[in-house]
């Protein structure tokens, strides 16, 4: 179906984004799938029989990278939370998956379910039924805005779970080949806020010998989560978690109770939605937690700098790697809670903390990049560690 366009502003968290040329609500799998196809096929990216193989580059690598063509833009928009979009008006088409579906699949393991989620499902209204049912392994990232679509590009991730931890496989249109095809869990190759879905927008190899702009190659249609049956957490991981709960770390507790700790818990930090709240109006956290080798980690953090453990996708310890904090950076930089680059600036940093970059109301796209180039630069200038924001940008680069 399509509506009548309005500003992007209204459908992202970060209120900011100007007006596609056109907006689509997809009703069905076929509708969305046509939608993507039809936009790709008038672009030149869709070559009608082409079965190609995902790793296979021969035939692409002449085709432009969407960065350095003139094609209409196109953008499939979740829950609008993890993006940074341009004011400027977007030439192309913006498409919404308003599929809710939640379906029980056949499954052999005792004591577990399988659920498959559609991706328009609000990510936290999947959760909370989770819970609800007394099906455990999601609650920790009670909370977090978005669909359920978002989920396993960006590998969602708080208190010391991620969405990958229990998906166990997607089903995705293949923007490359134009066909519906399954990926289980290990070739999605998750790591911290990363997949190959995502690398796809930058990166050639995954992207079969060319980028992809806005949307990566795959548009995600469901997800297949596997999650226990009795009630209780996921060990929870994250010291905070476990103080606020009253249990000692790697212990569980009833979903329930951590579900209702991880939302009061973001409500504290303003991370979880509220309209009348403008440390809400954000992307969430802006830039992810620098990985550094041991080596330079040694050279350019003082003693008392936050060390944490890198895992790979199997929860294994990475040898020679260790991962630090960017909220310590920035504010040990001199940037603290509420900063804006003038004293009356709409884009600031949260009065909560100082990972999100938040619109007081009337901010631009302009005024948060420049807040966010600051933020980088001085964090850069100070100890040699370049921040990377966390957001999709569209239409625009930080």
């Amino acid at each position: 179906m399509e509506g009548q366009p309005v500003p992007l502003r209204q459908r992202t968290t970060l209120r900011t984004g100007g007006v596609p040329t056109l907006y689509v609500e997809a009703s069905t799998e076929s509708q969305l799938i046509e939608v993507v196809a039809d936009h790709d096929r008038a672009a030149g990216l869709l070559r009608s029989g082409d079965t190609q193989p995902a790793d296979s580059t021969s035939d692409w690598q002449a085709v432009p990278s969407a960065s350095e063509s003139s094609e209409p833009g196109l953008l499939v928009l979740g829950g609008g939370s993890n993006l940074v979009v341009s004011d400027a008006p977007f030439d192309g088409t913006v498409i919404t998956d308003s599929r809710s579906d939640l379906l029980v699949r056949p499954h052999d393991r005792e004591g577990s379910v399988l659920i498959e989620a559609t991706a328009g499902v609000t990510w936290d209204d999947l959760v909370s039924h989770t819970v609800t049912q007394g099906w455990s392994g999601l609650e920790a990232l009670s909370g977090i805005p978005g669909t359920v679509g978002a989920a396993p590009i960006q590998n969602i991730g708080a208190y010391g779970r991620e969405v990958g931890d229990n998906l166990v496989s997607i089903r995705a249109y293949d923007r490359l080949t134009g066909e519906v095809v399954s990926l289980p869990r290990r070739d999605l190759a998750l790591g911290y806020r990363d997949s190959v879905l995502k690398r796809s927008l930058h990166d050639e190899r995954p992207g079969g010998g060319r980028t992809w702009k806005n949307t990566g190659r795959w548009v995600v249609l469901s997800v297949l989560l596997e999650l226990d049956e009795d009630g209780l957490s996921a060990p929870v991981r994250y010291g905070e978690l476990a103080r606020t709960i009253g249990v000692e770390v790697g212990e569980r507790a009833p979903g329930s109770e951590v579900r209702s700790a991880v939302l009061e818990l973001r409500r504290s930090k303003g991370m979880v939605l509220d309209p009348s709240d403008h440390d809400t109006w954000s992307a969430g956290s802006f830039f992810t937690n620098p990985i550094l080798s041991q080596r330079y980690a040694d050279e350019v953090l003082p003693f008392k700098a936050p060390r944490f453990p890198v895992e790979d996708a199997g929860r294994d310890p990475l040898e020679g790697k260790v991962k630090t904090s960017a909220a310590w950076l920035i504010s040990q930089t001199g940037f603290e809670k509420g900063f804006g680059l003038t004293p009356g600036a709409q884009a600031r940093l949260s009065s909560k903390h100082v990972l999100a970059i938040t619109n007081r109301g009337a901010a631009t796209s302009d005024d948060v990049v420049a807040l966010a180039r600051a933020v980088r630069d001085g964090v850069e200038e100070h100890f040699g560690i370049r921040l990377e924001p966390e957001p999709v940008q569209v239409g625009l680069t930080i």
